[in-house]
């Protein structure tokens, strides 16, 4: 069944004011200091992450933020799909526009760049295919409108199956939307993946800041097309999407009462929904109305198009392979249809979060460490291929940490106390490390079957309330620097595998 939204928005023509700069973060990745673009600051990466490796590509005449890379070790074993992410300070329950940019430039020393996907939070983005760019000498770019649902957003990078030499980034980008932007869509369970964006009719360069006030980029569409050119003096403010007023100074058009086809997007789709938006001006003020199909389907009938102009949105049209738009004029139509510009998203489904008190518990333990392992940033267990080194995560719709398991890590630090908020934790091993400090209350752990502190560095008493969780099977603490009595409540704990020596300075409890 065929299930859509529409909304037909009539434009005002009022004058657009000057643009203010976008709102959010640039991020010149692999960059060391701090630059100032078209009056945008572009600030260096190293605030946003701390894994990989900065490298400047030797190439000459490249824009500023394609003049250095950072790159992430490709991990030998195909299995550890580990993601390596960016942690950036949003505004909770805001919009943004995020936008990656890659050039590989020949960093990892092969001819072509490696293949590999991107994450947002615990969602999956796309495959990064930069290929046939490349080979063209071009930049590549995706694009995509999330909700920050905290107080930061995670973009990550992971190895595939395809992935052959280490995935990399040139830039990074999250723009504040205005609430008006894309309000059609239910962001609490989809976000959009940029297909296409075009300003049709239109042969110059690629349209962004300051004309959009976004930085939304609009590519060209009008090679070999019929265009007009509306002139300088249009002035158009459109809510909503507010697409940029340039994007409405040409048309494409047909000079005579015909349909107007075009194929757009100009490659393949495939099979999904599709979130789709045009835009329409006519400053004739003459009588023109035309119905518009998209792949033979009805899209909209009988639009008539005002000289303050239209915009047309359907934000769950599926769509696969081919697609074609056709324009055809109405009875009584005057003049042939026209279209100005144009964009069209993915809905993807938002894949899920881990549950929120697990989230601030691994954080917490990872600030205790004092070298956690690398891939601790973003999501800890979605998507699920990529979840954190040695965190064992429930299915279904709420996720939850069961099991941590990072035995002989070289870890040094303390046990956060805050390790109490998982409370589906089933095993915890975080034995053969360099942990140090007193164990901290685990009774509100209620599900722990295994816990395996042995070979650290643990000192001060064993808490006595560990006899409290009934389901507990294994106890090891042996090799630390543990004093005091051995509480009786795990001496005489049924069926506990209990090991305490050799190691440690213990007294034995009374009566034992």
């Amino acid at each position: 069944m065929i299930t859509f939204f529409f909304l037909l928005i009539t434009l005002s023509l009022v004058p657009l004011s000057l643009s203010q700069s976008p709102k959010g973060f640039f991020i010149d990745c692999g960059a060391t200091t701090s630059s100032v673009i078209d009056g945008r600051e572009w600030l260096p990466d190293t605030g946003f992450i701390s894994t990989g490796t900065s490298r400047n590509v030797t190439q000459t005449g490249l824009l500023p933020t394609l003049s250095t890379v950072r790159t992430f070790p490709l991990l030998q074993n195909e299995m550890l799909r580990r993601k390596f992410c960016y942690v950036v300070p949003v505004f909770r329950s805001a919009k943004y526009l995020v936008r990656t940019t890659y050039y590989y430039g020949g960093v990892n020393g092969g001819v072509l760049p490696p293949v590999f996907d991107q994450i947002v939070d615990g969602s999956f983005w796309s495959v990064v295919n930069t290929t046939d760019d490349y080979a063209r000498g071009s930049a590549s770019y995706y694009e995509g409108v999330f909700l920050a649902v905290g107080k930061s957003m995670s973009v990550c990078l992971a190895s595939n199956s395809y992935t052959d030499s280490e995935p990399f980034i040139s830039s990074l980008e999250f723009v504040l939307l205005g609430d008006s932007l894309y309000n059609s869509t239910d962001f609490g369970n989809f976000s959009l993946r940029l297909v296409a964006r075009h300003s049709f009719g239109y042969n110059g360069s690629l349209i962004s800041y300051p004309d959009d006030q976004f930085d939304r980029y609009w590519e060209p569409y009008g090679k070999n097309s019929p265009t007009t050119s509306r002139g300088e003096s249009v002035a158009i403010n459109g809510f909503w999407n507010l697409p940029p007023l340039k994007v409405f100074q040409t048309q494409l058009a047909v000079s005579q009462v015909l349909p107007l086809e075009l194929q757009w997007p100009l490659e393949p789709l495939q099979n999904s929904r599709y979130y789709i938006a045009l835009y329409f001006a006519d400053e004739t003020g003459t009588s023109r109305s035309f119905n518009i199909s998209i792949n033979n389907v009805t899209y909209f009938s009988d639009l008539k198009v005002p000289q303050s102009g239209v915009a047309l949105f359907a934000n769950d049209w599926p769509l696969g392979g081919p697609t074609k738009i056709i324009l055809t004029p109405t009875a009584g139509s005057t003049l042939g249809p026209l279209i100005n510009g144009g964009e069209i998203f993915e809905v993807l489904p938002v894949g899920g979060r881990t549950q929120t008190r697990d989230v601030i518990g691994l954080t917490r333990l990872k600030d205790s460490f004092q070298n956690p392992p690398f891939d601790w940033n973003g999501d800890p267990c979605l998507p699920k291929e990529n979840a954190w080194t040695g965190v064992t995560c429930s299915n279904g719709s709420h996720v939850r940490v069961i099991g941590l398991n990072l035995t002989s890590m070289g870890l040094s630090g303390s046990l956060s106390p805050n390790i109490a908020n998982l409370t589906a934790l089933s095993d915890l091993w975080l034995g053969n490390n360099s942990l140090s400090g007193s164990i901290p209350d685990l009774s509100t752990l209620k599900m722990l079957n295994t816990i395996h502190l042995e070979d650290n560095q643990f000192n001060g008493p064993i808490p006595s309330s560990l006899g409290n969780i009934d389901r507990l099977q294994e106890l090891f603490l042996q090799n630390n620097n543990l004093t005091g009595q051995v509480p009786s409540s795990l001496t005489g704990k049924p069926g506990l595998n209990l090991r305490l020596f050799p190691g440690n300075s213990l007294l034995n409890p009374p009566n034992a």
